[in-house]
């Protein structure tokens, strides 16, 4: 059986050279009606993004600024309320500091002991005067009242519990002890201090723990400190020691 042969049509190379051309030129659409229609070229469609400018962020004060200037006005309330109570009450009660006079100093023990010590004992007579004629004070325990030369305490002991009522004067007799260790040089200055100025100057302080009454309203308690300095003759043992002056200065700590 024989091959079958493939005819391909050949080209007429006397034919005049054309160029091919597209069935629809470049940049021509084709209308609706099915006719070319030439038409400019358009340009391919470009999605544009808005841009958008952020508004500037309000002030607003933070919870923290809001609960402040909550805690100030507070605060002014409260400081504003006590200044008005504390105005009513001055003109009500009309209060007046106590006075503390120191009358009478005694020492039945000032001896030197083998072991370089010194033993010192003191009898103490103050007068404690409340001036006011609506407040009283009630002196609670827990005080302390010391006898000091310098910076050393020679003795020291406590004020007894009472109520001091209205424009009233107590006084009271404390006794004093003490024991400072190593104290020839101690003896030996207060000597010397009496020889040249004739005087040994000594301080007695008290730290006193008390309540004000205001009417029949009973305060919180609060501190009184008493400092006085009191200028001696001499410290010797079984004397009646004479004061030359003294000077107490009183303040009150919460």
């Amino acid at each position: 059986m024989a091959d079958h042969q493939r005819i391909h049509p050949a080209r007429d190379v006397e034919a005049p050279a054309t160029a091919e051309v597209p069935l629809v030129p470049r940049g021509v659409t084709k209308s609706d009606n099915g006719d070319p229609v030439a038409q400019p070229y358009a340009a391919p469609f470009r999605r544009t993004i808005p841009v958008i400018h952020s508004k500037p962020p309000k002030k607003r004060r933070s919870c923290l600024c809001r609960f402040l200037c909550s805690i100030v006005l507070l605060i002014t309330f409260l400081i504003i309320a006590v200044a008005i109570a504390g105005g009513v009450m001055y003109l009500v009660f009309r209060p007046k500091l106590p006075k503390y006079t120191v009358d009478k100093l005694q020492i039945t023990q000032f001896n030197m002991s083998n072991d370089q010590s010194l033993s010192a004992t003191f009898d103490v007579t103050i007068t404690a005067t409340n001036p006011n004629k609506k407040i009283g004070i009630y002196y609670e325990s827990g005080s302390r009242i010391s006898v000091w030369y310098v910076a050393t305490k020679l003795s020291e002991g406590a004020l007894p519990k009472f109520y001091q009522g209205h424009r009233n004067t107590t006084q009271l007799v404390v006794p004093l002890s003490g024991q400072t260790q190593n104290a020839a040089g101690l003896l030996g200055a207060l000597q010397q201090q009496q020889q040249q100025i004739g005087y040994i100057p000594i301080v007695l302080r008290v730290r006193q723990p008390v309540r004000v009454k205001l009417g029949k309203l009973k305060l919180f308690k609060v501190k009184f400190l008493v400092r006085c300095k009191l200028n001696v003759d001499s410290l010797s043992a079984n004397n009646d020691i004479r004061i030359r002056n003294s000077s107490c200065k009183f303040r009150f700590r919460l």
